[in-house]
């Protein structure tokens, strides 16, 4: 199992705001953080602001901050939110399956109660645990560093 780009810039984004407490950033300034495009993060904040996880400040000093403590944002929960796919094999759809053994096999059930013990297991974990005040630091010299590489737009 692989999680999308889009979960995957969703953990990024709220691990970067999360070591920016209170601040307000520009996906521009997180975009550069990560060397990812900005008009896919663009849409990967819509779906954060979307779930409950950050708040989105329109106009020309905007930009996005935590909504929500880190605290009280569960890994998994984001997982559910941002993964635009989680039906593991065909069979999960019931609309487009094609599986001729689908009332049979019982693989749909075994991957169902595999992917909810991932979630849980996720779930007991929060962006405050990935947070720690000696990683929070780290995350932030990291950040500064390679926005001092990149060259103003």
């Amino acid at each position: 199992m692989q999680l999308s780009l889009h979960a995957d810039y969703g953990l990024r984004v709220l691990l970067y705001l999360g070591s920016h407490p209170g601040e307000v950033v520009t996906t521009r300034q997180i975009s550069d953080a990560y060397g990812i495009s900005k008009n896919h993060l663009v849409r990967v904040v819509q779906t954060l602001g979307g779930a409950g996880y950050v708040r989105v400040i329109p106009g020309r000093s905007g930009g996005v901050l935590l909504d929500r403590t880190p605290e009280s944002i569960r890994l998994g929960d984001v997982i559910r939110a941002v993964e635009p796919n989680l039906a593991l094999v065909e069979c999960f759809d019931r609309d487009t399956n094609t599986c001729p053994i689908i009332d049979v096999c019982g693989l749909r059930t075994f991957l169902g109660e595999a992917l909810e013990t991932f979630l849980g297991d996720l779930n007991r974990h929060t962006l405050a645990d990935l947070l720690t005040p000696a990683r929070r630091e780290r995350l932030a010299g990291v950040f500064l560093r390679v926005l001092r590489s990149v060259p103003p737009p």
